[in-house]
């Protein structure tokens, strides 16, 4: 029997789409090797994203898609991840021991934002990710809480923090720093400041992304985060009523004029679910997130219900994708995060690291 033709069968892998990026394997350069033995094939696939729930599935589901081919053999599929850090702002560089800083934003408060935030930081981890959230909203921060967290972090050097680790994540934010009750009355310039110490003095461990929950609007936090800090890409999430969507547009826009990449949009509370008789309805309205992102050609991310569940377990400091795992919020967070890391990973790299540096002397 003939063997089988090696562009054959990337042929077909070129057909096969990544449900996370939306990209063929071939084209998002998942195919690292493809061997021929006869009629028996064997290919290496590496993902740039953490995927720990979804490998088994894709490796079934391409095994299967390669049977299609005729007079096939044996078929074995190898699944691996490598997480790479990608291309920020010109004349900025990736933090040392930051690959990745993906920020979360809204135009408005209310819209569950942080909530989100903390879960996405929590489904990437549970991915396979090393993963860290700075909270960046200075005068109203809620990461501890919803972390479960409060205390001084820990500096070993007496200038530089330790990040304080709730379910493996790394965090930082200005309310392990100040009493729950103290406001934060800071003018811009102090706030800003406030912000690059947290980023820049705390001792980060090996991340692959940094998860950034900005505070709402298009003030000076946001500013200083398009100009000044290396951000990987953004999210923007908003709520379906057009109120939201019409502040989201200004996030969505004030991104794309300081040339940071939208990954995609998220829309929270997009169905109430009655806890008493399930009961579905959409009391903000609903498809405003689609529409929203097919008018932006951006990536839906996915919706999220208006969930009790959600907000009981983001107040007790256990949030949903660590408190309920199995449970279907959960589910559509790790979805969101997949598909995030996914849409980064197709961006393009950063390559500042693999160059020496070229150090002119006197001799």
């Amino acid at each position: 029997m003939a063997s089988i033709e090696k562009a054959v069968v990337e042929d077909l892998l070129q057909t096969f789409i990544d449900p996370n990026n939306g990209t063929d394997l071939v084209s998002a350069k998942s195919v690292k090797a493809i061997v021929i033995d006869g009629n028996n094939v064997s290919v290496k696939l590496e993902l740039g994203y953490p995927a720990k729930s979804y490998i088994a599935e894709l490796k079934a589901a391409v095994e299967e898609h390669l049977k299609t081919l005729a007079g096939i053999g044996d078929v074995s599929v190898e699944v691996s991840v490598k997480i790479l850090s990608h291309a920020v702002q010109q004349a900025l560089k990736p933090l040392p021991n930051v690959k990745n800083i993906i920020a979360v934003a809204s135009g408005k408060g209310g819209v569950g934002k942080s909530t989100t935030a903390v879960n996405l930081a929590l489904a990437l981890a549970a991915e396979g990710a090393n993963v860290g959230i700075l909270d960046a909203d200075i005068y109203g921060p809620s990461i501890p809480m919803m972390l479960g967290l409060s205390g001084l972090p820990e500096s070993k050097d007496q200038k530089t923090m330790m990040p304080k680790i709730a379910y493996g994540v790394q965090t930082i934010s200005i309310g392990y720093l100040v009493e729950a009750d103290q406001a934060m009355i800071w003018r811009g310039p102090m706030v800003t400041t406030a912000l690059q110490q947290l980023l820049k003095d705390t001792n980060w461990d090996n991340l692959d992304y940094l998860v950034i929950d900005l505070p709402p609007g298009t003030g000076d936090i946001q500013l200083t985060l398009s100009q000044q800090i290396p951000v990987s890409g953004a999210i923007i999430v908003t709520t379906p009523q057009d109120i939201a969507l019409i502040d989201a547009q200004r996030g969505l826009g004030m991104f794309e004029k300081v040339n940071v990449p939208v990954l995609g949009l998220v829309e929270n509370m997009s169905m109430h679910i009655c806890s008493n008789c399930g009961h579905e309805e959409a009391i903000f309205g609903e498809g405003g997130g689609l529409a929203m992102a097919e008018r932006n050609r951006i990536e839906f991310l996915g919706s999220l219900p208006l969930d009790i569940n959600i907000r009981q377990f983001a107040d007790s400091g256990r949030p949903t994708v660590v408190a309920d795992p199995d449970g279907r919020p959960a589910q559509i967070y790790r979805q969101i995060a997949r598909k995030t890391a996914a849409r980064l990973a197709l961006k393009a790299k950063d390559f500042t690291t693999k160059f020496p540096k070229i150090v002119v002397q006197n001799t």
